[in-house]
Formats: structure tokens, sequence, C-alpha cells
């Protein structure tokens, strides 16, 4: 038996005061279900959406984004921030790569608006204090 299986028997013996080996063949079945949702791309791309909130100025223009509830152009942004107009820019872009934010070319106006995904995830942040 291995390492692990053996360690799980033991903590399956601690928690049920005994553990046959049905016990064991079911509970290593469940931990390989759910080891599943350890897909590492999944993970890889939640790691991104969420390193991209991380930082200060990229939170506060996805809270920007989600509370406009439509587009907003860069100028309009950049004044409610205070930080240069390529610290914006450069955001924006890892918003963009992240999933946070969608933009369009207007012209020579680029215009951006707060994803599902993002508007998703600040009503958890909300609902969670």
């Amino acid at each position: 038996m291995s390492e692990t299986a053996d360690r799980l028997r033991r903590y399956l013996e601690d928690e049920l005061e005994e553990c046959r080996s049905e016990d064991l063949r079911r509970r290593l079945a469940e931990l390989d279900d759910l080891e599943a949702v350890l897909d590492d791309g999944v993970v890889a791309d939640d790691v991104r959406t969420l390193s991209a909130l991380g930082d200060g100025t990229r939170y506060r223009l996805v809270r920007l984004l989600v509370e406009a509830s439509g587009e907003l152009c860069v100028c309009e942004i950049t004044p409610l921030v205070e930080v240069s107009d390529s610290a914006v820019s450069h955001a924006l872009s890892t918003l963009a790569e992240a999933g946070l934010v969608e933009k369009r070319k207007d012209g020579r106006w680029r215009k951006y608006r707060a994803t599902d995904r993002a508007k998703a995830l600040l009503t958890v942040l909300d609902g969670s204090r």
C-alpha cells in the first residue's frame, strides 16, 4: 500500500473508528474526482485574473468600469485614478489580457467596459463584506 493510502487509512480509522478496504477505495475515488477541479489551464487563468485585480490601480479601474455600467473612454478614466496616461494604458491592457475588461477602438479613441466576469467578481467581493 502506498504511503498516501496508508496515511488516508489511518485518518479514516480515526474518523470512522474503523476503516474497511471499501471505505478507503471510495474515499480515494472521491479525492480523484475532486482533483479534477485543479485543471492546470483553469488554475492558470484564474490566477492571472486574480493577479490582475491584485494591484490598486487595476482594481480601481475595474471598479470604475463596473460602476459605469457601460463604456468609458480612456480620456474619461485617466483623471479619475491619479496615475499617468501610460500607467492607465498599461493597466487596462493587463486587465484586458486577464478577461476583466473589453476594449474597442472608436476612431482615434479607445473605449473600455467591464466584462461579466469582472462584474461577478466584484459582486462576490461586495457581498462578502
